[in-house]
């Protein structure tokens, strides 16, 4: 049998950290990090070890969290005003989530599966060899994503460091 806490106790910055690459709220974030780790004690009599280690099983079991949490909104950024004119407002009131802007901002403009190898990498802190076990790709094929989506990044952070 598994023990439950002490996933929970190494496995909690982890699991919100992947959460705050993806989604860029601290509220949609701790939400998110909650879930899956109710699904973890309600589906951990199913690990099954030989089919991947206690980490990787988290982070499934966060994929399947975060992929609920897209189909329920919709993939849609919902503000905390609806008034327009409060949309400056709402931004300013939303706690920061421990990225810097810059870097938020590159993620975002990365592709859905760049997002998710950054998230797994950087936030989850997950090795190529996990990431793609986890995916089902290779590891290679990891690594040339992640070099990719760096490469996208910083040409995306220095541009902006150029314009301001």
């Amino acid at each position: 049998m598994l023990d439950v806490s002490a996933i929970y106790t190494s496995h909690l910055d982890r699991v919100y950290a992947f959460f705050a690459y993806r989604v860029g709220r601290t509220s949609d974030a701790e939400d998110l990090t909650s879930q899956t780790f109710e699904r973890v004690v309600r589906h951990a009599r199913r690990f099954d070890p030989d089919r991947g280690g206690v980490t990787t099983w988290v982070f499934a079991i966060a994929e399947h969290v975060l992929v609920d949490h897209y189909r329920r909104q919709g993939r849609r950024d919902e503000r905390a005003f609806d008034d327009e004119r409060d949309e400056w407002a709402a931004e300013e009131m939303r706690p920061a989530i421990g990225i810097d802007p810059r870097l938020q901002e590159a993620i975002a403009s990365l592709g859905d599966r760049e997002r998710r190898v950054i998230g797994l990498r950087f936030g989850a802190d997950l090795s190529g060899r996990e990431i793609a076990r986890l995916i089902g790709t290779t590891e290679a094929n990891v690594h040339q994503i992640l070099s990719r989506a760096l490469r996208r990044m910083r040409a995306e952070i220095g541009d902006a460091s150029a314009v301001r």
